[in-house]
């Protein structure tokens, strides 16, 4: 997909359209636009399915294990509960 500006004529219902190479890398997974409405200009961002599980494994607690799940939140939050 190459970066650029391209000059795109609206019709009268205020339809445009994208162009091909961005819909097939940005839309492949979902059909749907998040349109961010500023004064001068609007803004396209492809909704986006994340999937949190891929992280579960990477954040470090500073503990070794939760099987005791009292003893972890005293040590993780202290005094604070």
């Amino acid at each position: 997909m190459e970066s650029g500006v391209e000059l795109k004529k609206v019709d009268e219902q205020g339809r445009f359209i994208l162009p091909a190479d961005w819909r097939e890398a940005e839309l492949s997974n979902s059909k749907e636009v998040y349109v961010i409405k500023r004064k001068g200009y609007l803004k396209l961002i492809p909704k986006r399915c994340v999937d949190l599980t891929e992280s579960f494994d990477k954040v470090d607690l500073g503990v070794k294990s939760i099987a005791d799940w009292g003893q972890f939140e005293k040590r993780f939050f202290g005094e604070r509960l």
